[in-house]
């Protein structure tokens, strides 16, 4: 099945550039309430999925026993800008389970922003392991491991403890098997699975409000939620769409992207679970196709319509600051999505 265009950029009145794309909206029951494309395809959803992976060290207890607060269990399910804040919160994670960054395994990186960076070089400092914008995850995953008595070394490995129980909870929230043969190695060294489209969108479904899911393992994801949309700061940081659109909706939306153009998002009023992929990789076009999906969803106040309007309708400037075109989502696709 050939995936829709459903977001189109223009330079002037002409379209230059269409992004395809596929989106899978369920609810927790496992019913397909919208589709787009093919969503039974296998996607790696990446980074999009942290806040499942952060379950486990919730519901083992290490988050209640290190007294993590919701800043940090945010920056569990963070793909953050590597601020001084995100990195800090890090340090104090890995602090509070007598680690430190030297435990980490998920790679050095620069601050996404070039001032963070412009910060570091001026105190003659270098990027490190804290300002991976997985850093907060993987301090999880450390904190899960040392409060269980599990050995930390080689936490990333596929048959290590951790990523064995992250994997179960991948599995029990989707309804997929996630063996070797859809495993692949994520940018920050974890494994990472090319789990169906749709059951994705069911995992965070039950994500959303705790249905087929334990009492243990709801209260657990229902910690999460709250927690980032409660610190939407620490989940992405300035200039971010995960962060400004959390910001924007109070609890309503919790949302995540991933690499390539995913973007996973929860919306317990509605107990939907939604899941969708920019086919070429594109986060812009990602971007749009998730805020027009939430504008289709729910009923917005003005304010949050002036909110989203700005990342469903993305300016785009020459070097002057000259309005010259715009990414915005086709009348096909918003036609579809308002017939839901």
């Amino acid at each position: 099945m050939d995936n829709p265009v459903l977001v189109e950029v223009t330079r002037g009145t002409t379209v230059e550039s269409r992004h395809r794309g596929s989106i899978a909206i369920v609810d927790a029951d496992g019913k397909l309430a919208f589709s787009a494309g093919d969503v039974e395809q296998g996607i790696f959803a990446r980074s999009a999925i942290k806040a499942l992976q952060a379950i486990p060290m919730v519901e083992s207890g290490a988050a209640e026993a290190l007294d993590f607060d919701d800043a940090e269990l945010a920056l569990a399910c963070a793909s953050h800008n590597g601020e001084e804040t995100h990195a800090n919160s890090a340090r104090i994670m890995l602090f509070k389970a007598g680690l430190t960054e030297e435990d980490l395994l998920c790679g050095p990186q620069w601050p996404k922003h070039m001032d963070d960076c412009v910060g570091l070089v001026k105190t003659d400092d270098s990027p490190c392991q804290l300002h991976n914008n997985c850093s907060g995850k993987h301090a999880g995953f450390l904190a899960m491991a040392k409060t269980l008595g599990i050995p930390t070394e080689n936490y990333i490995d596929f048959d290590h403890p951790v990523q064995m129980e992250i994997r179960n909870v991948l599995e029990q929230m989707s309804g997929g098997i996630l063996a070797r043969d859809v495993c692949g190695t994520d940018g920050c060294s974890i494994p990472t699975y090319a789990m169906d489209q749709q059951k994705t969108a069911l995992a965070f479904a039950r994500f959303a409000t705790g249905v087929g899911l334990d009492p243990v393992r709801a209260s657990a994801a229902e910690t999460l939620y709250e927690a980032c949309v409660n610190e939407p700061y620490m989940v992405a940081g300035k200039n971010r769409f995960c962060t400004e659109i959390m910001d924007i909706f109070k609890g309503r939306v919790f949302v995540k992207v991933g690499a390539e153009g995913v973007f996973c998002a929860a919306l317990p009023e509605l107990g939907f679970g939604v899941t969708l992929k920019c086919e070429d990789g594109s986060v812009r076009g990602a971007e749009v196709m998730m805020a027009s999906t939430i504008r289709s969803l729910l009923d917005i106040s003005d304010d949050e319509e002036k909110g989203l309007n700005a990342w469903e309708h993305q300016q785009l400037k020459n070097r002057r600051d000259v309005l010259v075109g715009e990414v915005r989502p086709v009348a096909d696709f918003k036609r579809l999505l308002n017939a839901m």
